[in-house]
C-alpha cells in the first residue's frame, strides 16, 4: 500500500482528525540513513508527526521540527511541507537499545527527557512562527501532544508508531493526530477519551494493516468521520547540485580558488539524504568565474 495521508472532521465537525500510513517514508529515511532500530522508531515517528503537521499548511509553506532531548541518538531534525514531502535525518543513526520494560524499542532512551522539541513554521511571512516546548516523554507521541496544548493552544491527541523488521527494514508506520475544534461538547470529549483509554496501540493497529481511515473509525466510532480529502506523501529532499554550486558560489571567487589550489576537488553530502555531490578542479574554475 503506498503511503497516503487522510484529514477529516469528526462528531459533525467538533474534532479535526489525520492519520497518515508513512511505512515507505520511513523506509526511505532508514534505508538512506542506514538507521538501526531503535533510531528508526524515534526517526519515523518525528517525521509521521511531520508529515501530519505539514498538511495543515497551505501551499508553499513548510515547517521543521527539532528534537533534542539529550539523548545518546543527538538531535532529531524534520521537514515537511503542505505538499506531503517529509525529509529528515538523526545526529546518531546507529543508536540501539534492548527493549524496555513493555517489550517495546527504547525510544525514550535513545531521545532522551532532558531537552526541548521545537517546531519552526515558514508561513511566507517576513518572520517565522517559532514554538517551543520541554521534552516531557520521550516517546515523541506523548511529546508533541503537550506542544499542540502548550504552543498553540489545541487540545489534542497524538499517536506516532513505526514497527521494524529483525534486518532492520521497516515493516510498518503511521499516526493520528486528533485535534479538538472549539465549542466542542463535553458528551464528545468523554467519548474520546475513553475510546483512547480502550483502543489498540497504534502500533499494533499498523501491524494489522488498518488504513488511515480505519484507524479514525477506532478512534472515534462508526459513523462519526467524514473525510474530506486524501492525499500521497513520500520522503523528498530538496537538494539538488544546483543549489549545492549555489552555495559554493556564495563563498565567494578567493574561498573557491583556495579549495581548488589545496584540495582540487570538492565534496558535499546532504544531511537530509545522504546524497553526495563532487566537483571537479575544471567545474570550480567555471564556478570561480560566477562568483563575485
Amino acid at each position: 500500500m503506498n503511503d497516503y495521508l487522510v484529514k477529516a472532521l469528526g462528531y459533525k465537525g467538533q474534532v479535526r482528525a489525520y492519520a497518515v500510513s508513512s511505512t515507505e517514508a520511513v523506509a526511505e529515511g532508514q534505508r538512506r540513513h542506514y538507521t538501526w532500530p531503535t533510531a528508526s522508531a524515534a526517526l519515523g515517528r518525528a517525521m509521521t508527526a511531520g508529515l501530519m503537521m505539514g498538511s495543515m499548511l497551505k501551499g508553499e509553506e513548510k515547517l521543521t521540527i527539532k528534537i533534542e532531548g539529550g539523548g545518546p541518538i543527538g538531535s532529531i531534525l524534520v521537514d515537511s511541507n503542505a505538499k506531503g514531502e517529509v525529509r529528515g535525518y538523526v545526529t546518531n543513526p546507529q543508536t540501539h537499545f534492548d527493549l524496555n520494560e513493555h517489550g517495546k524499542l527504547d525510544v525514550k532512551r535513545a531521545v532522551g527527557t532532558d531537552g526541548m522539541l521545537s517546531v519552526v513554521k515558514d508561513i511566507g511571512l517576513r518572520d517565522y512562527f517559532t514554538g517551543q516546548v520541554p521534552i516531557v516523554s520521550g516517546e515523541l507521541g506523548e511529546d508533541f501532544t503537550y506542544y499542540f496544548a502548550t504552543s498553540e493552544q489545541v487540545p489534542s491527541s497524538v499517536g506516532v508508531g513505526v514497527l521494524v523488521n529483525p534486518d532492520n527494514s521497516i515493516l510498518a508506520a503511521g499516526g493520528f493526530i486528533l485535534q479538538l475544534m472549539p465549542g466542542a461538547e463535553e458528551r464528545t470529549i468523554s467519548e474520546i477519551e475513553q475510546r483512547l483509554k480502550n483502543i489498540a496501540p497504534i502500533s499494533k493497529m499498523i501491524q494489522e494493516g488498518l488504513t488511515p481511515e480505519q484507524i479514525l473509525e477506532q478512534l472515534l466510532g462508526e459513523g462519526n468521520l467524514q473525510i474530506l480529502e486524501k492525499m500521497p506523501v513520500q520522503f523528498k529532499c530538496q537538494c539538488s547540485r544546483e543549489r549545492i554550486s549555489d552555495a559554493l558560489i556564495s563563498l565567494g571567487k578567493a574561498e573557491i580558488q583556495d579549495i581548488i589550489e589545496t584540495e582540487g576537488k570538492a565534496e558535499a553530502q546532504c544531511h537530509f539524504c545522504n546524497t553526495k555531490y563532487q566537483f571537479s578542479k575544471s567545474e570550480l574554475e567555471d564556478l570561480v568565474k560566477e562568483a563575485k
